[in-house]
């Protein structure tokens, strides 16, 4: 058993790695943003996922062909499918909507999590987390003002990638029980790029040189990214490092206002407190379960 002090050291270097594996996924969201206005949308994914796909070949290389054995092959290819449309979904928002309105209400995805996690595997939901996701959903309706025509429709496409995002995870705690995380981040990240691959060509637009770079740099700066985010988990407890997700607020706000000058309006911000408190409100009770647990 680690004692107190290794647990608080791995803690700390889990929490920098996670947050700076979501200052990477943020640069590349505004990237793609960037790109949105040139290309496509699903070939900007496309790009952005080949990047995940780089990861899961140097996992494959690295623990050989073995790592690809799964129980479940079914649902491994519906959690890619449900990775792929949830980046689509996002990144084709990020056309029409604000970065920082964006990545507000995809926080909503952890409340979806908890729901979702009662309805389809059973788990028993106090009525303190129902508490803090429907307050999770009232920050989002706040952002959104549905009816009153002041934020794109678009923005509806960002629930819909935090749906399927809290369906990716769903199904990796379904596949937990079968299959290693190894496993199941390379058959993710394969069979999400086929699917991508295959509607390639009803899309595809040669890119310039600039354009080719940038794609580049999402799909290295994602590769990356999903590297320190395997190993803050691996590193750290979940809990512990779970605070950082906000931090991409924090990044998404500043490119919004350096690289698009747009800055979140006072209800914007309203709601994305909301959100962030009600998300932080759902870490303490996870982590008092965890103390009660043991």
């Amino acid at each position: 058993m680690p004692g107190q002090s290794q647990v608080r050291s791995g803690n700390l270097a889990g929490l920098a790695l996670f947050a700076t594996s979501l200052f990477l996924i943020s640069t590349s969201d505004a990237l793609a943003k960037l790109l949105t206005e040139t290309l496509h949308p699903l070939q900007v994914v496309w790009m952005r996922q080949s990047g995940l796909a780089m990861a899961a070949l140097g996992v494959l290389a690295i623990r050989g062909p073995g790592v690809l054995r799964t129980g479940l092959p079914q649902l491994q290819v519906l959690r890619g499918l449900a990775a792929a449309l949830s980046a689509l979904c996002f990144i084709t928002a990020l056309r029409f909507v604000p970065l920082a309105d964006a990545v507000a209400v995809s926080f909503v995805a952890p409340f979806l999590v908890t729901a979702m996690g009662a309805a389809f595997l059973g788990e028993t939901v106090t009525w303190r987390r129902w508490a803090a996701v429907l307050g999770g959903f009232t920050g989002a309706l706040i952002i959104i003002r549905p009816g009153f025509g002041v934020v794109s429709p678009a923005i509806l496409l960002v629930l819909a990638g935090a749906f399927f995002l809290a369906l990716r995870q769903i199904l990796g705690r379904r596949l937990a029980a079968r299959d290693p995380i190894s496993t199941t981040l390379v058959w993710t990240a394969l069979t999400g790029f086929a699917l991508l691959s295959c509607c390639m060509p009803a899309v595809w637009t040669w890119p310039d040189a600039p354009i080719w770079t940038t794609g580049m740099c999402i799909a290295a700066l994602i590769a990356a990214s999903e590297f320190l985010l395997i190993q803050a988990f691996a590193t750290a407890e979940a809990t512990a490092i779970a605070p950082a997700l906000y931090s991409a607020m924090i990044w998404a706000t500043l490119y919004g206002w350096l690289v698009f000058g747009q800055l979140p309006d006072l209800w914007t911000w309203i709601g994305s407190a909301i959100i962030l408190a009600t998300g932080f409100y759902l870490i303490v009770l996870e982590m008092r379960a965890g103390r009660g647990s043991r």
